[in-house]
């Protein structure tokens, strides 16, 4: 599982999160004590910054053809990447889509992915 955005720990658990003010919203799957619906099989619950234990912002990273990326979701075999190493030469060798000014993106298959690892920032 590749994962991308922010997870917090509240009451020994760890949950995707999005941080609002001096709020943390918790999401999780299935139905809990204090989480309402959002949508099926979204739920939510909002807590205090202060009851969180840990807040972070989780990243999936890799390695593609001896170039660095993030992985921003995956489908079929298939994994959506960023290339991070800056160069715009590299990124046109590569084929990556200009995706905006200086942010190049494709699609890597899984089987040439290399240093797949999550990172907390």
């Amino acid at each position: 599982m590749t994962r991308d955005g922010y997870v917090a720990r509240w009451r020994g658990r760890e949950y995707q999160a999005s941080p609002d003010g001096g709020d943390v919203r918790l999401y999780q799957a299935e139905p809990g004590d204090g989480f309402v619906e959002v949508r099926p099989g979204r739920h939510v619950r909002v807590v205090p910054v202060a009851e969180v234990e840990e807040l972070a912002y989780v990243r999936t990273t890799c390695t593609w053809k001896g170039q660095p990326f993030i992985v921003l979701g995956e489908h079929d075999g298939w994994l959506r990447v960023e290339y991070t190493g800056g160069r715009w030469p590299v990124a046109q060798a590569m084929r990556l889509e200009a995706f905006d000014f200086g942010v190049y993106q494709g699609w890597a298959p899984v089987g040439e992915v290399t240093d797949l690892r999550e990172q907390r920032v």
